[in-house]
Parts: C-alpha cells; sequence; structure tokens
C-alpha cells in the first residue's frame, strides 16, 4: 500500500487590516518577553515567524474576507503597537498560514506546546558568536532585551574549557556548577579542579568564606594547606566557598590549640578547646569574681578627653543628615577608643587559678574568644565545718573534749548526747528534742512567711540565686531548680541574639552579688522591688525547658510552654529566627518547602520554585521567605499569625534569578529529600 502523502496549508501575505485576534487562542497567562519588546525586535529585524490564521465565515459559510490568528496573538499584538505607533501602514503584508482543516484551539495549542526549549549553552555560543562577528556587548543586549552584565556573565559561560562545556551539554553538570569554573580563564586549571572534586561539587557540602571558621583560619591559609575555593561570577558569595571542610576544621583546631598554649602559661589548671562550644555548656560551674586591671591617670585623661570629643561632634551634627566622612570615620575611633578602655584585662588570684579552667573557641564573628575562670564543683575548696553558733570550730578549742554516749530513755529510744562542754556541768540537748523544737519552729516559721509576701518574695529569689550562680544549699527553702541544658544543639544556637542577651544579663548580674553566701541575704533584702523582680525572672526564665525531647514526651510540660508563650507574647520572629538553608529547608522534603513557600508569599511563589531541584530550591525559598515572618509549625505561638499568602503578597513576589528560571526541570527526586527524624536535630 501506498504511502499517503501531506498536503502543507497554503500560505499567503495578507493586508495587516483584515486580520482580527481570535478568541480561540489558548495562551492566557502573559509570560516570557513583553509585547513591547518583541515590536521592537520586529521593527528590527522583520517578522521571523509566520502568523497561523483562518477564514472568517458568514451565516452561510462563506468567506468574509477577514482572518482570524488563533496562533500567534503576541505576534499580532506587537504588529498592532507598531501600528499605533504610525511605524507600520495598516495595509502591510503580513506572512500567513491558512489553515483550513482541525480546530483553532488545537492549532494554538499545538504552536506553544511543541517548539522545544533553547539549550543555555546554545544561547551562550550564539552571544559568543555575535561577539566574533563585531557587536558590542551592548549591542546584543540591546537587541535581545537583556543587561549588559547578563551578555558578558553568558560570554563569560561560553569561554569555559570546551570540555567541561561538553559535560554540562550531557547534563553531566549544573548550571550553577558552571559557572564556578568561569573565576578562571585557565582552562587546565577549571579541568584539573573538576576532576579534583570528582563531579561532586556543590555548595550544600562546603563552606562559606564568611563562615567564621574560616574567618578565622583565614582563606589564604586555607588555599595555601591545598584548599580549593570555588567562588561565583553571577551572585554575591561573600568571597566563594571552601571546598574541604575536613581541611578547615583541621585548620582551626590547629590555630586553637596554638592558642591553648600560650593560655596555658598563665596557670590554668585545664583549658578546653572547641570550634564551638554548645550553649549552657558553663553550666554547674563557678565563675571567678576577678579584679579588672585599673587605669593609670595618664588613661582616665585620655578616656575623659576622648568622651568630651564625641560629646562635642555628636551635637555638632545633631540635626544634620549625614554625617561627613571624615566626621563619621573619627566617631567609630572613639568609640573603638571608649570600649577598649571599658575591657580592660581581669586579674585572678594564684590560688584560684590553680582550680580553674578557661574555654578557648571562635565567637561569631570568627575571632579568637577566650572565657576565663570557671572552677569545676570537685575542684572547690573543702568548706571549714562550723558549731551550731556559726562559728569556725576549727579556731575553736574546746575545754573538754566531746565524745559520744549512748544514754537509754524509758521510752526505748536513744538519743546521742555529749559530755558537759562548760563549766557549769550542763549537757547539750539532745537530737530528737531539737527536731521536735524545730518542728513547731518551722511551722510557726511557714505562717508567718505566708502572711509576708514581700519576705517570701526575698526568700524564693534567694534560693534561686543560690542554686544560679552559687551552686549552694544555703537555704531553708526547699525549692529545687537548675538552668535547664539543652541535649539539641543546633548550629549557631549561641550565638543566638537570645543566647547573647540572657548571657550579657547573667553577667551583669554576677557582678552585682556577693561572691560569700552569707553576704547575699542581705544584699537581696536591700535591693528596690523592682531591681527584684528582674533578677527573680532572671532566674526563673533560666529553669525553662520548652525543648521537644523524644525520651521526656510530657504533654503538660509542653503545654504550660505554650501557656507561658502565650502569656509573654512570644514571637520567634522578633526574636530573631528565620528560616534558611541550614537551619530548617535542607532538612524538609520538597513538599514542606513548598508548602512554607505557599502559606508566606501564596500560590504563585510556590509555582515559580516548584520545578527546581531540592538545592536551588532551598537557597531560593531562603530568599522568599525573607522578612515574611513565616515560621514552622513548632516555633509559632498558638493562634498567632503565620507569613501572609495574600492576593497583596502574591502580586509584589520577585521573579527568580534569571540564571534559574532558564534552568532546566528539576527532574527525579533528590534522594536527600527526605524529612530529618526528631532525634536528628540533638545529634547535629
Amino acid at each position: 500500500m501506498a504511502t499517503a502523502k501531506i498536503t502543507l496549508s497554503a500560505s499567503r501575505d495578507i493586508p495587516f487590516n483584515k486580520l482580527v485576534l481570535s478568541q480561540s487562542n489558548v495562551r492566557r497567562v502573559k509570560a516570557g518577553i513583553s509585547i513591547e519588546e518583541l515590536a521592537e525586535d520586529i521593527a528590527r529585524r522583520s517578522l521571523l515567524q509566520s502568523l497561523n490564521v483562518r477564514a472568517v465565515l458568514d451565516a452561510d459559510g462563506n468567506e468574509t474576507g477577514m482572518f482570524e490568528v488563533p496562533a500567534g496573538g503576541r505576534r499580532f499584538r506587537a504588529l498592532e503597537l507598531l501600528l499605533k505607533q504610525k511605524r507600520m501602514k495598516k495595509t502591510e503584508p503580513v506572512p500567513c498560514v491558512v489553515r483550513t482543516d482541525g480546530l483553532a484551539e488545537e492549532d494554538s495549542l499545538a504552536e506553544n506546546v511543541q517548539p522545544a526549549a533553547l539549550h543555555p549553552l546554545d544561547q551562550f555560543r550564539a552571544f559568543q558568536t555575535l561577539r566574533e562577528k563585531g557587536l558590542s556587548e551592548d549591542d546584543i543586549a540591546a537587541r535581545f532585551f537583556v543587561s549588559p552584565t547578563v551578555v558578558k556573565q553568558r560570554l563569560k559561560l561560553a569561554a569555559v574549557s570546551q570540555k567541561l562545556l561538553d559535560v554540562y551539554a550531557e547534563d553531566g553538570m549544573t548550571l550553577e556548577q558552571l559557572m564556578a569554573f568561569t573565576v578562571t580563564n585557565d582552562h587546565a586549571r577549571q579541568e584539573q579542579v573538576w576532576e579534583a572534586l570528582a563531579h561532586s561539587y556543590n555548595k550544600e557540602g562546603a563552606v562559606r568564606a564568611a563562615d567564621k571558621r574560616a574567618q578565622f583560619v583565614g582563606v589564604d591559609v586555607y588555599e595555601a594547606a591545598g584548599g580549593v575555593v570555588m567562588r561565583d561570577l553571577f551572585e554575591h558569595d561573600d568571597g566563594g566557598w571552601l571546598q574541604d571542610p575536613a581541611l578547615l576544621d583541621r585548620l582551626v583546631m590547629e590555630k586553637l590549640k596554638a592558642e591553648a598554649e600560650t593560655l596555658r602559661t598563665e596557670g590554668w589548671k585545664w583549658i578546653a578547646v572547641a570550634t564551638e562550644f554548645p550553649y549552657g555548656h558553663t553550666a554547674g560551674l563557678r565563675r571567678l569574681d576577678g579584679r579588672m586591671v585599673d587605669l593609670t591617670d595618664e588613661e582616665r585623661a585620655t578616656r575623659e578627653t576622648l568622651r568630651a570629643e564625641l560629646d562635642r561632634l555628636e551635637a555638632e551634627y545633631a540635626d544634620a543628615d549625614e554625617l561627613p566622612d571624615d566626621v563619621d570615620q573619627r566617631l567609630d575611633e572613639i568609640e573603638t577608643a571608649l570600649i577598649a578602655f571599658e575591657e580592660r584585662p581581669v586579674i585572678y588570684d594564684p590560688a584560684d587559678i590553680a582550680r580553674a579552667g578557661a574555654f578557648v573557641s571562635i565567637d561569631s564573628e570568627g575571632k579568637l574568644r577566650i572565657d576565663r575562670g570557671y572552677v569545676n564543683p570537685e575542684d572547690e575548696p573543702p568548706a571549714q565545718p562550723t558549731d551550731t553558733d556559726g562559728h569556725d570550730s576549727a579556731a575553736a578549742e574546746p575545754a573538754i573534749a566531746r565524745r559520744p554516749v549512748i544514754t537509754v530513755h524509758t521510752n526505748g529510744v536513744s538519743e546521742p548526747q555529749c559530755e558537759p562542754d562548760d563549766d557549769d556541768g550542763l549537757k547539750p540537748l539532745s537530737e530528737r528534742l531539737i527536731t521536735e523544737l524545730t518542728a513547731h519552729r518551722t511551722l510557726a516559721l511557714r505562717q508567718a512567711l505566708a502572711n509576708d509576701p514581700s519576705v517570701a518574695f526575698a526568700a524564693v529569689l534567694h534560693a534561686l540565686c543560690l542554686a544560679t550562680y552559687r551552686m549552694s544549699s544555703a537555704t531553708c527553702l526547699e525549692i529545687s531548680t537548675k538552668s535547664a541544658s539543652f541535649n539539641a544543639q543546633p548550629p549557631g544556637l549561641a550565638d543566638s541574639a537570645s543566647a547573647k542577651a540572657i548571657e550579657a544579663r547573667h553577667q551583669q548580674w554576677a557582678k552585682q552579688l556577693p561572691q560569700d553566701d552569707d553576704d547575699l541575704w542581705p544584699t537581696l533584702v536591700a535591693l528596690d522591688r523592682d531591681s527584684q523582680a528582674a533578677l527573680f525572672a532572671h532566674c526563673a526564665a533560666l529553669s525553662i525547658n520548652a525543648v521537644h525531647e523524644p525520651w521526656n514526651r510530657n504533654p503538660q510540660r509542653l503545654a504550660h510552654a505554650d501557656l507561658l508563650a502565650r502569656a509573654v507574647n512570644l514571637d520567634m520572629t522578633a526574636a530573631g529566627w528565620k528560616p534558611t538553608v541550614d537551619n530548617y529547608l535542607r532538612r524538609v522534603p520538597k513538599a514542606r518547602i513548598l508548602d512554607a513557600a505557599r502559606e508566606a508569599r501564596g500560590e504563585a511563589s510556590a509555582q515559580l520554585i516548584d520545578r527546581l531541584k531540592k538545592p536551588e530550591m532551598a537557597k531560593e525559598s531562603e530568599r522568599l521567605l525573607a522578612d515574611t515572618g513565616w515560621l514552622p509549625k513548632p516555633l509559632r505561638t498558638t493562634d498567632a499569625q503565620i507569613g501572609g499568602g495574600s492576593a497583596e503578597s502574591e502580586a509584589s513576589t520577585d521573579a527568580l534569578p534569571a540564571f534559574l528560571a532558564d534552568a532546566e526541570d528539576g527532574g527525579p527526586e533528590d534522594p536527600t529529600d527526605a524529612e530529618e527524624p526528631s532525634h536528628a536535630v540533638a545529634a547535629e
């Protein structure tokens, strides 16, 4: 049987004023290049693709001489715009393909669905060809309605080693990976790095150059040790990504240990070294009260001169909208110098140093952090025994040596007694009698304290302070409290805004409280009511444990935490928490990332990122969720507002970066796209 031959639709030039836009066009959503830009492109190089048209028929099925356009509506509107701008006559012949068979809607759908998108590499090479044929970067940018920066980026990508371009063309690397190699023009070096990374480069396992570890060691030192840094031409990357975390961590520990050896000369009993200690690591340790080195007369005079200059400059420019650069710089210099006067060295007693230790780590800005003067409970000096009058028994010589004797009473109860210890020959009271008498006293004291709320408040505050600052039991109130520890230690917990505020307040109170337990009560009683209340709240707050712990599933505890959160109007966004790749987004499946974007910014935002692979999706959702106030459910206060998701927020959604918009579909699910089990937080 002979194969049937097809007949192509006829083409003809039809005057523009004989064309009308069809309602059968399936394109409803505006996307891609604008009508204005398309009109400019047609004006420059004429129409590159014919319109798909069908004759308009009258009621009897006869042609009317008019033609409708079901496929090519954007081209039609662009021509219409050129006509309105008087840049084209209304009878200008328009190349058209005249269709008679099938459905108009089918033609429109086929034209929009069947074309294959240009591979990004083909675009890069096309830009390179135009540049080689004499067009400038600005010319190319103007003709294709992009910025000169985009053209420079595309040309830079096209200049990467041909070997790597071939890998990219075969989907052997991502567009982001290809971008990273534009940092150097040396093709041999590009290929060497690609081989060294064994096709495994990704930012998920790398360390930002802005990371505190990299800042502490220095990127130059890391590179000198053989470490590789990937830098991004296409976005701000804070200096690049360090590809060998193991090497970086080794360099960090070597430098910290060297600092610890220097510190050891001060005579501390122990020195603990870590990149970052868990939050609450000093719980249960007593901190020494050192003495700050006094200022010399010359230093005091310099400080007062600087303060006077600071006051003068602030008064002089109080009404200025913007400070001159030299004045702004001088104010910074003065403030830095004044801070140095306040942060003077602290001197400790040599005997205390011999029983105490120090912690050596890195602060949030990548600088060396040394916390001196912490004493373990087992290293505390032994307490001196005291007699019943509170005097040091070691300093008193008894007139008669005491030795226990046993006296049997008629009721059959044995009571230990002591032989006479004074000239009157009176024996001390029995232990049992003292117990019975003090039982009466305890009840009377309870009743009296219950009728004096102010003293009761001071007594509880005294017990809290002993437990918080002294780890002492020198109170008659059997109130048990402790600073709740954190088994879960997410990255950066100790550097969070809440942790820093708590630590600053804790140390401020520590400076105001006496070192000796006996002096604590009169000090607390002497405080005004507001100060007592503030200290009480601080000590009570340190005992809160609202952490979800798999081994401690107490629903009443967590329910009470929710109650407290509502009572104090807890707002985790105001407390400084926001969703990032590291603290949430990379640790949940893609469905939860999309759900977060949908809640915070609306369905349109979720659709923007739903085709991305998980690493890019997490990164882009961090940008979308920034400043929205969105929180995962464990951080929400009951009935609290979550992110927007309104029509207004949908309308203001930012578009994806160009390189992400050009990326191919996300493909199969990321093998790491699984939510972490609840115990994984504690293990990190």
